[in-house]
């Protein structure tokens, strides 16, 4: 071999290595940022979810509250959906086998 062909079988040698190191730089970079999204992802999942849920929640029971205050106490049906409400609760905690929990 002469001179030139070993200088050429280093510098292959060492490009070489110089792929394989970038190519495990890159894999790990991949792996971080893969990380760090996954993260990202979860968070804004888990925000989504609970703004909806509040957001669902408080434009039910707000209306369901307000008309249910604005009824007077002292009528019919009022006394009626008390009733049914406690009967069905009743019936529930039959089901479930609860007993003296009303």
């Amino acid at each position: 071999m002469t001179e030139f062909d070993s200088s050429t079988a280093l510098a292959s040698t060492d490009t070489l290595g110089t792929i394989s190191q970038a190519a495990r730089d890159g894999a790990a970079d991949a792996r971080e940022m893969a990380n760090r999204v996954w993260a990202n992802t979860s968070l804004f999942l888990c925000r989504f979810v609970y703004t909806t849920s509040y957001t669902i929640s408080y434009g039910v029971v707000f209306p369901a509250t307000l008309l249910a205050r604005s009824i007077p106490m002292d009528n019919a049906a009022v006394r009626g959906l008390i009733d049914g409400a406690r009967a069905a609760t009743e019936k529930a905690h039959e089901i479930r086998g609860e007993t003296g929990a009303v």
